[in-house]
């Protein structure tokens, strides 16, 4: 049945998906050369993971387990991670209230059966949540087909990563770069070819 929670009868299942949650962490991180403050939006069917359509077999600890690899990664570089809910909630987003304190906060709590068991345990684990309508984050991740596109700044840049799944779920990644604007008279700095600078780093 349709948003139906579901244990895992596979307990190496969590291991498994949390390392590879992890592995493709590090290799966004990399590729994005995300840095302190920058948001990553992660959509995630737990369904897909295991290897089940997407919003049919809700699985939160397996969204646990992505939450905590994921974050072993981003949380020690100060890199946000925004949870983006399912359709049910229009694709909000549960992101920590100091990412962006300035943001238009709504009000909902997400639960597996209406806003995904990721952004679930997303709520469950960050220190002050909050609930948006939309972001504009720096580099994303989707996990089992969530389409995540409507969530990140322009330009989107399709990222290949060699962790292209996680359990059963296929991972898509993408990283964002400042828009080029002019026209033939137009001259460029190359490097913001690659993404946003880190001027904090400077």
């Amino acid at each position: 049945m349709a948003g139906t929670v579901h244990e895992v009868e596979n307990h190496a299942l969590l291991a498994e998906v949390e390392r590879e949650a992890a592995n493709a962490a590090q290799e966004l991180v990399e590729a994005a050369r995300l840095h302190r403050g920058q948001i990553v939006v992660i959509g995630c069917s737990t369904s897909e993971v295991v290897g089940h359509q997407v919003g049919s077999w809700s699985t939160p600890e397996a969204a646990q387990a992505i939450f905590r690899g994921l974050q072993s990664v981003f949380a020690p570089r100060g890199v946000y991670l925004a949870a983006q809910c399912c359709e049910h909630l229009n694709r909000a987003l549960i992101v920590e209230h100091e990412a962006v304190p300035n943001a238009e906060i709504v009000n909902v709590l997400p639960q597996p059966k209406a806003g995904s068991s990721f952004a679930t345990a997303a709520y469950e684990s960050f220190r002050h949540p909050v609930a948006l309508e939309e972001i504009r984050a720096d580099a994303g991740l989707d996990i089992g087909g969530t389409l995540i596109g409507m969530h990140l700044k322009k330009v989107a840049v399709p990222v290949r990563l060699r962790q292209d799944h996680i359990g059963q779920a296929i991972v898509l990644a993408a990283r964002v770069r400042p828009k080029f604007i002019g026209g033939e008279r137009a001259i460029y700095n190359e490097e913001l070819k690659n993404g946003y600078p880190d001027f904090d780093a400077e």
